[in-house]
């Protein structure tokens, strides 16, 4: 995909697949949108329903079938082959459901899965804010907190295509209950119902608090940074990203909690341990999804 190689014909198709909205984009070689849609997820979200109004997009979206491959990501684990949604979050029945072998089959191209937030962070790489690194962590900060692991340039999924669940570390042995059946994971501290829970307010109003000189807010976003600071920090002893790259709502307010992080992180981690480490935003907002799932779609035609 570098700068080097000579131009590639045709396009492919990049979905977002979530529970109340189906986002399309179709993409050339070089991350260029074409053109995009979104439409609302059918209710119920039964698989065979989903299938349909996928199909149906990706016909309005490629009419002219130019389309060479189609990546999807899908809200919960696919597996490593990037074949069976294993289950989907927020979704109708979804378990164990062969999409990317019921999507070739319609529309005749080749079909790649992967979770949501392996596609966000596969599209910051590509085209994002960690488009000048080759290992990435990328942390996505909202209802739930889902990563992705970005090593030498590849995905990091492992053998069974659920490594990288990064939002479910242990930060406190004994803290707040977790749907995974952990207990204290820096999910439980660090998403959106965590700070509903901790301070009664949406984010983007502790947001809005903060830039007014709310000493409270102020305070609520530093312990914050902190809780985040102490999860990363063990993130980074194992993977010594050159970057960590935060995405999600809550990251719209990230200039409040980066510099408790930073010095959370200065704090924990050897200086050996974190070589010119960066802690960015994310760039691409809710597009990183339908931009990761293209770049999979051409690693999948381009045999990457």
């Amino acid at each position: 995909m570098g700068s080097n190689s000579g131009a590639i014909e045709g396009q492919v198709i990049g979905i977002d697949l979530g529970g109340s909205a189906i986002k399309l984009g179709r993409f050339d070689w070089q991350g260029h949108c074409l053109q995009s849609q979104s439409i609302p997820t059918p209710q119920p979200s039964y698989p065979e329903a989903v299938l349909q109004a996928m199909i149906e997009a990706i016909g309005q979206l490629d009419p002219d079938q130019q389309s060479v491959a189609v990546g999807v990501g899908t809200p919960g684990p696919a597996d490593a082959a990037g074949r069976i949604a294993r289950v989907a979050i927020n979704l109708t029945g979804w378990q164990d459901i062969p999409l990317a072998d019921w999507l070739e089959a319609k529309t005749g191209r080749p079909t790649v899965l992967a979770n949501d937030a392996n596609c966000a962070g596969l599209g910051e790489f590509w085209l994002g804010a960690g488009r000048d690194f080759q290992d990435l962590v990328v942390l996505t900060l909202g209802t739930g907190v889902g990563g992705a692991v970005i090593l030498d340039g590849k995905l990091f999924v492992g053998r069974h295509g659920t490594a990288a669940e990064l939002g479910l570390i242990t930060l406190n042995p004994n803290g707040h209950e977790c749907n995974s059946g952990n207990q204290g994971s820096l999910e439980q501290h660090v998403s959106v119902p965590a700070i509903r829970r901790i301070t009664g307010l949406e984010p983007n109003e502790l947001g809005k608090r903060a830039q007014a000189g709310d000493a409270e807010a102020i305070a609520f976003w530093q312990r914050y940074g902190r809780d985040l600071g102490a999860g990363l920090a063990s993130l980074i002893y194992i993977l010594t990203p050159e970057a960590v790259i935060l995405g999600g709502g809550v990251s719209a307010s990230a200039r409040f909690f980066l510099p408790t992080v930073a010095a959370e992180i200065d704090r924990r981690v050897l200086p050996s341990s974190r070589p010119g480490l960066q802690i960015i935003p994310a760039a691409l907002g809710n597009q990183a999804g339908i931009v990761g799932a293209a770049r999979l779609a051409w690693q999948k035609v381009l045999g990457q």
